[in-house]
């Protein structure tokens, strides 16, 4: 009887103990995301300090880094990138990279972090430079080919980034990665090149440059 007692006190303290580690990450989780889009960077640091896992994610399945960088929350973003066990490879249910999300909004320095802690430059399917270049980032587009991204990237239907340039980008963006040497014939699974692109956007400047790259090469037959 006086055992059977010891045990179910020691279940109870074990519950209750064990109850109170859940609340307290509940709340650590709400608390998380709460400062990340305020861009509280001192009260994230705090819950970092106390052990919360970086690498938490939102409903949504994004890491916090993602978010920071999508609010945009940058201190916050540069804490999370500070802390050691911050995988910068994390990929959200869309198959977006930190690095990626940082091309897209032209956070440069970020960027530039993100590299020197080994984030994927050339990640498959979508990569950082489709991003950088729908956004007509040059510095981040210039940083990633210095970093050796793959000019000629094929997303999951086979668009290049200089497709993604010409369509949504800049005609500085498109001039640029025709200069480093894209393929300005190659076709997607639809059969389009970076041409059909810009004029089914109604990108007359893209459409020029890229014509005029075209019969450059023709003329000089360096193909």
């Amino acid at each position: 009887m006086k055992i059977d007692f010891i045990n179910y006190i020691n279940k109870s303290i074990y519950l209750f103990v064990f109850t109170g580690f859940i609340y307290a990450f509940a709340g650590s989780y709400e608390d998380f995301f709460a400062a990340i889009k305020r861009d509280d960077a001192n009260a994230v640091q705090q819950l970092l300090a106390r052990g919360f896992d970086p690498n938490t994610i939102d409903p949504l399945g994004q890491t916090g880094l993602y978010v920071a960088l999508s609010e945009p929350s940058l201190k916050t973003a540069q804490v999370l990138l500070a802390a050691p066990k911050t995988n910068v490879n994390a990929l959200n249910a869309k198959d977006e990279s930190a690095l990626m999300i940082a091309a897209l909004k032209g956070h440069l320095d970020v960027a530039a972090s993100l590299i020197k802690r080994d984030a994927d430059v050339n990640k498959t399917g979508w990569a950082p430079l489709h991003y950088a270049a729908t956004g007509g980032h040059l510095p981040i587009l210039s940083l990633l080919l210095e970093n050796h991204a793959y000019i000629d990237a094929e997303s999951p239907n086979g668009s290049t980034p200089l497709m993604m340039a010409a369509m949504y980008g800049t005609p500085q963006a498109v001039k640029l990665l025709i200069q480093a040497g894209a393929d300005l014939l190659m076709k997607n699974q639809q059969g389009l090149t970076a041409i059909d692109f810009a004029r089914r956007a109604s990108r007359t400047e893209a459409v020029d440059l890229l014509v005029a790259a075209i019969r450059s090469k023709q003329a000089t037959g360096k193909w």
